[in-house]
């Protein structure tokens, strides 16, 4: 059995096209299929929809709607626990991962000795220059300071096997980041490359910046980087001043004390204090981190899925 699991959130208008096209490769591929589609919170009709579609196709679509949105991260992993196939993909709704794929990624998965076949753009066409600066940027610096490899231009879409994704599930942490699971787990991976693709309705939920806060929990959650650069420039700080110090006590000393340093010395103040101010922001990211990781609190709430349909029948 292939799983296509598919995060949604108020994607109304993408769905039917999505269906649609997977739907046309469903022939050239000789496993059957289960759609697992997680409902995130979404405010439009997008539930209403997926009952129609359990409705239609009652042996091949499940879905799970959350209480509320708890993000992408919590959809997919609520559908990698939800699936029950050999193979499993992830996919988006809207269509910028072409479904056409996935019979050649099955056929690299099923004869070859790997466990993941990945997808990676090969470009960022049509997305603004701003965006893609600091998607490169930060895949420069997550790869230059993490631990774990993160490939510029992945997508989440990818075909796994069981046996990653059951690795995938035991990680059980609350602050997830996929990109960085995907890899840290390990596993023979092989990738795909394709030309970037635009939506195929709809708009996305994904602002400049919600996308630059998940990058710092992709640095956050897969290096100490940043802790260790804030100690280091502390340091230096730190002599920097003594030698400062010493310089205006032998100055005061020789030349006497002139008040005319005092731009200089408020420019010093703010520049310290700045740098306090940035190193505790860091210090406090972690911190919280900890903090929301003690809570154990559930990764996501299950408000509904396809077997309360069947029971109010």
């Amino acid at each position: 059995m292939l799983s296509i699991v598919v995060p949604c959130f108020n994607e109304q208008e993408s769905l039917p096209y999505f269906v649609k096209e997977v739907e046309k490769i469903t022939s050239s591929i000789s496993h059957s299929i289960e759609y697992i589609f997680v409902n995130d919170g979404s405010q439009d009709g997008t539930l209403k929809l997926l009952r129609e579609l359990h409705h239609k196709m009652p042996n091949q679509v499940r879905y799970i709607s959350f209480s509320k949105n708890f993000g992408k991260e919590s959809a997919l992993y609520a559908g990698l626990q939800a699936s029950r196939g050999d193979l499993i993909t992830v996919m988006d709704a809207d269509l910028q991962d072409p479904p056409e794929l996935l019979p050649q990624m099955i056929e690299r998965i099923e004869s070859s000795d790997i466990d993941c076949v990945g997808t990676r753009r090969q470009d960022r066409a049509g997305e603004p220059v701003i965006r893609s600066f600091f998607a490169r940027l930060f895949y420069k610096l997550v790869n230059k300071f993490g631990d774990t490899e993160m490939i510029d231009g992945a997508r989440d879409f990818r075909l796994m096997t069981r046996q990653m994704v059951d690795a995938i599930l035991s990680m059980t942490e609350y602050n997830r980041f996929s990109k960085g699971i995907f890899s840290w787990v390990g596993f023979n991976t092989e990738y795909i490359s394709y030309e970037n693709r635009e939506r195929v309705a709809g708009k996305t939920s994904w602002s400049f910046w919600s996308l630059f806060k998940y990058s710092i929990d992709g640095i956050v959650n897969f290096s100490d980087a940043p802790l260790t650069l804030a100690a280091f420039i502390g340091g230096i700080s730190c002599v920097a001043a003594i030698l400062a110090l010493i310089f205006i006590v032998v100055r005061a000393l020789l030349f006497g004390d002139p008040t005319t340093g005092w731009p200089s010395l408020a420019s010093i103040v703010l520049l310290m204090g700045g740098l306090q101010l940035l190193f505790l922001g860091i210090i406090g990211k972690y911190i919280g981190k900890i903090f929301l990781e003690t809570k154990k609190r559930p990764i996501y709430i299950i408000k509904e899925t396809e077997k309360d349909v069947k029971k109010e029948r």
